[in-house]
């Protein structure tokens, strides 16, 4: 398929590459120079603007940072939806609150697009692996015209419901993630105080009640999974920047729902308090520093 692929970060550029290497035909395009060098370098066409990538494009992907970019991207007379061929599906993969998606969703279908919106879950290394997440909100027929593409990107792709539900599944499930990496790192935290070794909690906890994938797939301390960030002194699959994005925008749906969420409101402060004190590029496994008393970098 011709695939336009608009906004090429640290998650774009590496779905946009699984496209080209899947044999589709991508026209790339982002504000950074180096992204579109990268993108031309992997194969894609660089395109001059979004416009342009968009206009002869089967599907139009975008993965941009919030709702006022969509909303912008998209919208107005020199947005996507006057470029764009008549009938071409858009496949919007950022993570942005749920009235935007909503309210972009209702602007393509009143201009006869397909639209769904698909954040994605599994981290740089999950879109450089090809192994992301997908949760897609919008009609079966739109789903079933977005599943054969998101296929060459990710390994799971779940139709959660109509337009928006793809938010609604993402910021849930983060605000969740949130939640529990907190309550591992108190854990451990504890045990370290009380004199039991990382090893031996993990070991018990990995097989018993406690076990979550916050504990067995990414461990907030040291050499129980190799794979985790804690062994890479923190280095990111996962911004302590983007956790609070996320935590953020659940605030704002629970809000306007009116769901009371005790635990994602002090998840989001806690957040918020390891963001502000410099560690906001770190994985957010690094709160762990934080409820230990640690300093952090800024």
């Amino acid at each position: 398929m011709d695939i336009a692929f608009i906004g090429l970060g640290n998650m774009g550029g590496p779905m946009a590459r699984n496209l080209v290497r899947a044999g589709h035909a991508v026209a790339a395009f982002d504000l950074s120079a180096d992204a579109l060098t990268r993108a031309e370098k992997d194969g894609a066409r660089v395109a001059t603007s979004a416009r342009d990538a968009a206009s002869s494009a089967d599907a139009v992907i975008t993965m941009l940072p919030a709702g006022p970019h969509v909303r912008r991207v998209f919208g107005g007379e020199d947005g996507l939806l006057t470029a764009a061929r008549k009938g071409s599906l858009f496949i919007d993969c950022s993570t942005i609150d749920v009235e935007s998606a909503r309210h972009v969703a209702g602007e393509a279908r009143a201009k006869g697009f397909g639209f769904v919106d698909a954040p994605v879950s599994g981290g740089v290394g999950g879109a450089t692996a090809g192994t992301l997440t997908f949760m897609v909100g919008g009609s079966d027929d739109d789903f079933a015209r977005a599943k054969p593409i998101l296929v060459s990107m990710g390994q799971t792709i779940v139709h959660t419901g109509g337009p928006g539900t793809g938010q609604v599944a993402k910021i849930c499930n983060n605000m969740l993630l949130g939640i529990s990496m907190i309550g591992v790192s108190e854990a451990f935290v504890l045990a370290e105080k009380l004199g039991l070794s990382h090893e031996k909690l993990f070991e018990v906890s990995s097989n018993s009640s406690g076990q979550c994938w916050s504990l067995t797939k990414y461990c907030p301390v040291p050499g129980p999974v190799p794979a985790s960030p804690a062994n890479r002194d923190y280095a990111a699959g996962f911004t302590t920047a983007m956790m609070l994005k996320d935590l953020r925008l659940s605030q704002e749906a629970a809000g306007a729902a009116g769901a009371a969420t005790p635990l994602g409101a002090e998840a989001t402060a806690l957040y918020a308090l390891l963001a502000a004190r410099g560690d906001q590029d770190l994985d957010f496994s690094s709160i762990i520093r934080m409820i230990r008393g640690e300093t952090g970098r800024g």
